[in-house]
């Protein structure tokens, strides 16, 4: 089956009660029992739910998995993959990332032992220099969170298979449309489904995809121990959007190629961030593990003038100035007051999240309505 129709068909079957097309949205907290423990595969909903687990088969059929996890949120999906350690054990992540996640690694569990070094990955080879015997995980964003930086995933999985350690790929970004990072050797692929597979701005989800059952063992354990998991009506949403994830890409990256470019010849712009273009960092290992190069962009204006680009966001008119990404509608963001905020500014500025940064999330409409909104606010 094609990813087109794995979209719509991938891990799904009708309903068995009335034939229903769409999973119903079992809106129950409990389940009857003939005798104590005789059930129909459903006990509890925080433990299964029949929406969630329709949900969950069509994260693992999109993403080439065998098992998927529904949670809460990305958080609470990231939250789990780090409870797979124990103190004292330590983590090798991305520098530039999504600032929710680094609050997470270092306000949450640095304070139960575990270490987190944050580095560059753009050059796979370095990762082996910060492998210690405590190393048990490897967490990489590609396309990063903001800067668009591009992971070497294939090199990144040669190296955790060679050291024994788990490799962890957030692929938020890209979305299994553009990339499937366990036919690149990842273990885990995390989501927030918050953005491109719910893609509708309406609700906060994450996923989790695994192929080996150990793993997934240990990561519904932790799951349903820990309770951070979604309700059936939040579920039947994502469900619903991914039936048309693969539509709403091509015009997020067809969108996101136009705006790039125009970005990129307009004279008040100083850099863009895109991985299209080929003098971006690690273009040509974006070709070899994308299939496009996706909506989300971030830029600068000339001189890195904060003010100026204060004033471009909150003179957009179609693009709304909010949190978040990956909606049909298009957003701006400012990640240094935004999303990356709970980053310390030495540590932002390190990677390029200057106070001057611009994020957009390009959505699917009417690409001359966007480069004229564009052009309007920035003058």
């Amino acid at each position: 089956m094609k990813f087109n129709t794995k979209t719509i068909h991938g891990g799904q079957q009708h309903d068995p009660a009335y034939g229903a097309v769409m999973p119903p949205i079992y809106q129950t907290s409990t389940y009857a029992q003939t005798t104590p423990g005789g059930h129909k595969g459903f006990e509890y909903s925080r433990t299964h739910n029949p929406t969630r687990k329709a949900l969950e088969d069509s994260f693992a059929s999109i993403e080439n998995g065998k098992y998927g996890l529904a949670f809460g949120s990305g958080l609470a999906a990231i939250d789990a993959v780090i409870k797979l350690l124990k103190p004292g054990d330590e983590v090798i992540s991305t520098n530039d990332l999504y600032g929710g996640t680094y609050r997470l690694f270092t306000k949450i569990f640095e304070g139960f032992g575990i270490k987190f070094h944050f580095i560059g990955m753009e050059n796979a080879d370095k990762v082996a220099d910060y492998i210690t015997d405590n190393t048990k995980l490897i967490w990489v964003e590609t396309p990063t969170n903001p800067m668009m930086n591009i992971v070497d995933i294939k090199a990144i999985a040669t190296v955790s298979k060679e050291h024994n350690l788990l490799l962890a790929v957030d692929n938020t970004f890209a979305t299994p449309y553009l990339q499937r990072p366990l036919d690149l050797g990842a273990d885990i692929v995390m989501h927030s489904a918050t953005k491109y597979l719910g893609g509708h701005s309406d609700v906060v989800m994450g996923a989790l995809v695994v192929k080996d059952e150990t793993l997934a063992e240990q990561l519904y354990f932790i799951q349903n121990a820990s309770g951070a998991v979604c309700g059936p009506q939040d579920s039947f949403l994502v469900l619903r959007g991914i039936k048309t994830l693969h539509i709403r890409m091509q015009r997020h990256c067809e969108n996101g190629e136009a705006i790039a470019k125009y970005l990129k010849n307009h004279p008040k712009i100083e850099k863009v961030y895109w991985p299209g273009f080929e003098d971006h960092p690690n273009h040509h290992v974006a070709v070899e593990q994308m299939d496009s190069f996706g909506g989300m962009i971030s830029f600068v204006t000339k001189g890195s003038d904060y003010d100026k680009a204060i004033q471009i966001i909150e003179n957009l008119k179609i693009f709304t100035l909010a949190e978040s990404l990956g909606g049909v509608e298009s957003l701006a963001g400012h990640p240094a007051s935004m999303t990356h905020a709970s980053i310390p500014k030495e540590e932002r500025e390190k990677t390029g999240v200057v106070d001057s940064l611009i994020r957009l999330s390009v959505g699917i409409e009417d690409i001359d309505d966007l480069i004229a909104d564009l052009e309007q606010a920035i003058g």
